[in-house]
């Protein structure tokens, strides 16, 4: 017989074995949820008037029972069944009405994933049955009866028990860390030292010769592009393409099967490389997409939450919730400002942090996360949470501050314990290397920390992840080899990905072997990561930048799961070993420098007790720009001294860092720089100079004399101090000595690449 949403039910017989079995069990934890005894089930939904938890044979094809959920408790429904185990494989059929135009589109035809699932088994095939309507007629109001357990997953009950060992998070401090961004397949897909069957998986990126890599680079925290569960887009199969990146989330407490040597033990393979990871130092941070789902909008397929309660998890049109407000492009918008949404997405949060032990989270599309009804409120619920939560305020929280809404460029707007993805520093930088004019003013902002943006309510300069490049636009080796992007082969006819790269090819477009071209290709490049890592903020490097990785052009590569995006380790010669070398004595230098990474933001403000400025800017002549020189639009060159006795902290005002020289020339001609003589010191000694990166030698230069710094290069200089013969050795000679030993570190120390030699 059928019930009064027109679904024909299974023989009453089905159901009627399994009552004598099921309990009322607890509305609490949320999901299912082994105690060695039995399992508890419990799912959230407001508007229900009946679920049914379906139970299907070991392969997961054929759904054995179907047991109505007997309890309802603060709007969960819950039951408990003694004689579940983990690897039982469930999913629901929630009943309610089907009122799109009320934001109801409850349909027990469609099965559901539990939106608390730990395990998932099977694939989605698209079929017409997915939809909750009848897709054929492209009108959501109608009603599809037909059933789609056999096209999407199930879910699956786990045992969480793991044997950690002697695990320990690296904690490292937010002065001291460098982000390094990858995808999880795409970094060990082509590396010869990963066992062919392992690589592409969470085991090939743990294997040790990956992370001595990763290790010797000077790295500290792995951000990972999305792991959680994710759906791939029909639209890209009928293209033969796929969701690369990943950004199409279905389950949120799930690692993706897809990146499992085994998928069936995704679970414990994730937790033994986070656990790798931990010990060679190194924090495993997570990509995290809770801004939207893979359910699209109105004419999207019934997955799971549009089943489960769609007025609770989706933000809907007022006045016609038939409609899903789409602040994210994608279709729909997670609704934060519902209790139970929240508490999934900080329950998610709190698991991986917990669970699976990862050490922070970089958020896509932050802003939605931080929408209330009337638009972005850094006081909302979302961000209010984790700032109180004892385990989210203990862990790196990274906020991507922007969306397509209504407001929703937020820059700086976060509240303090949250770092910002700082587009302005990637474009700054890379517009003013491209010798655009008038960014003079922009770039001393954005090397400084960008007080413009952060500095308020006691946020510090690291609140800034500056970033050069990232995933989504093009590679550093890109950026100075194309003038256009090149899309062609995501099949949208260059349509897609952004216009605005500030990239240039310097005269030809794409690969070449002209030698000058390829040289000043290879110095901005440099010029690029020294601005990077000689700025005060928290730098995120692009894996694969560091030895000019390309993917020809394409600067939306998110459906490439192929030599496109993948890292191609068989392609780093001579000038890329170089690269990396280069890049690898940028972060030892960094380490070394405290006047860096020190907790307050450079603003040049004269300091009465020591007297200095933390930071000054000059001109080529060696005298302090002035107003008319900082207005001067074609003004391509300055001198930036960071003084190391004003960065003394404490109440006593004691100690002193090594005191800075850093010039930039991005005029295409050489220009000539007068070092400054106002803070005596015996020479200012050379340590870098991104044209001439194969000498690796120091220099001294006598102070006040002339530099003629080369076009488009960029160098530093640190002040060796007067000698004190006979005396204790004075702070600042003691801090010279350590950039010093550093640096020779970095010239002895090695790339382990872990591939062949050329």
């Amino acid at each position: 017989m059928a019930d009064d949403t027109g679904f024909e039910t299974q023989t009453t017989s089905l159901v009627r074995a399994a009552r004598s079995r099921i309990r009322e069990g607890l509305p609490y934890p949320l999901g299912a949820n082994w105690d060695g005894l039995g399992v508890n089930f419990a799912l959230f939904s407001a508007h229900a008037t009946k679920v049914e938890l379906c139970l299907f044979d070991d392969a997961g094809e054929r759904e054995i029972e179907r047991i109505p959920l007997p309890e309802y408790t603060d709007e969960i429904w819950h039951g408990y069944l003694p004689d579940a185990r983990p690897g039982t494989i469930y999913g629901y059929r929630v009943h309610g009405p089907y009122e799109p135009r009320a934001g109801h589109r409850f349909n027990p035809n469609k099965l559901l994933i539990d939106p608390y699932a730990k395990g998932l088994v099977g694939s989605i095939t698209w079929n017409p049955a997915l939809f909750g309507y009848q897709m054929e007629s492209g009108d959501d109001l109608t009603f599809d009866e037909r059933d789609s357990a056999p096209f999407t997953r199930r879910s699956r009950v786990i045992d969480p028990a793991f044997t950690w060992g002697r695990d320990r998070k690296p904690h490292i401090p937010w002065e001291k860390t460098i982000f390094y961004e990858t995808h999880v397949k795409g970094f060990t897909k082509l590396h010869p030292a990963v066992p062919e069957r392992l690589r592409g998986t969470y085991a090939g990126l743990s294997n040790p010769a990956v992370l001595d890599y990763i290790k010797s680079l000077g790295v500290t925290s792995v951000e990972l592009l999305p792991v959680h569960a994710f759906v791939q887009d029909d639209y890209l199969q009928q293209k033969d393409l796929v969701n690369y990146w990943g950004y199409n989330t279905i389950s949120f407490f799930t690692p993706a099967r897809r990146y499992a040597a085994v998928p069936d033990f995704a679970f414990s393979e994730f937790k033994e490389m986070v656990a790798r990871m931990h010990g060679a130092g190194l924090e495993v941070i997570l990509d995290v997409v809770y801004n939207h789902t893979a359910e699209g909008n109105e004419r999207g397929p019934t997955l799971s939450f549009k089943g489960v309660d769609n007025t609770s998890y989706y933000r809907l049109l007022p006045g016609d919730a038939r409609y899903y407000i789409n602040d994210t492009g994608t279709g729909n918008t997670f609704n934060l400002s519902h209790p139970r949404v929240l508490q999934l997405v900080t329950d998610s949060l709190r698991y991986w942090a917990t669970e699976m032990r990862v050490d922070g989270f970089r958020f896509d599309l932050a802003t939605i996360l931080g929408r209330e009804p009337h638009g972005f409120d850094e006081g909302g619920g979302f961000l209010d949470t984790c700032r109180q939560d004892p385990v989210l305020n203990g862990v790196k929280l990274i906020a991507e501050p922007w969306d397509c809404g209504p407001g929703g460029y937020q820059v700086g707007g976060f509240p303090p314990g949250w770092a910002e993805w700082n587009d302005r520093f990637r474009d700054d930088v890379r517009g003013y290397w491209r010798g655009d004019a008038g960014l003079l003013p922009s770039l001393a902002a954005r090397i400084t920390g960008s007080a413009d943006k952060f500095d308020k309510r006691g946020r510090k300069p690291w609140a800034s992840v500056n970033f050069i490049t990232a995933h989504d636009g093009f590679t550093l080796n890109d950026t100075v080899s194309y003038n256009e992007k090149h899309n062609l082969a995501n099949g949208e006819e260059g349509r897609d990905g952004h216009s605005h790269n500030l990239s240039y090819n310097y005269g030809v477009e794409g690969p070449t072997d002209d030698p000058e071209i390829r040289a000043v290709r290879l110095r901005q490049m440099r010029n690029m990561l020294a601005t990077l890592f000689l700025s005060r903020g928290t730098p995120m490097l692009l894996a694969g930048d560091e030895f000019a990785r390309s993917q020809g052009g394409n600067n939306n590569a998110y459906c490439q799961d192929n030599e496109v995006s993948w890292v191609d380790w068989g392609a780093i010669g001579h000038d890329e070993r170089d690269l990396a070398a280069f890049t690898q004595r940028l972060m030892h230098l960094r380490a070394a420098l405290p006047i860096l990474t020190r907790g307050r933001f450079l603003t040049g403000a004269f300091d009465e007790d020591l007297g200095v400025k933390d930071v000054t800017w000059l001109s080529p002549t060696g005298e302090e720009m002035t107003p008319e020189n900082w207005g001067q639009g074609e003004a391509r060159s300055i001198a930036v001294l960071l003084d190391g006795r004003a960065q003394a902290t404490g109440i006593q005002r004691r100690g002193s860092d090594a005191t800075l020289l850093l010039l930039y020339n991005a005029y295409h001609d050489m220009v000539s720089f007068t070092l400054p003589a106002s803070l005596g010191g015996a020479a200012w000694t050379r340590l870098l100079d991104t044209n001439l990166p194969d000498d690796q030698k120091a220099a001294d230069v006598g102070i006040s004399e002339r530099y003629d710094v080369t076009g488009r290069s960029m160098l530093m200089f640190v002040l060796r101090p007067e000698s004190t013969k006979g005396e204790a050795v004075s702070e600042g000679e003691r801090s010279y000595q350590h950039v010093m030993q550093a640096f020779e570190r970095a010239n002895i120390d090695s790339v382990r690449f872990g591939v062949a030699e050329e």
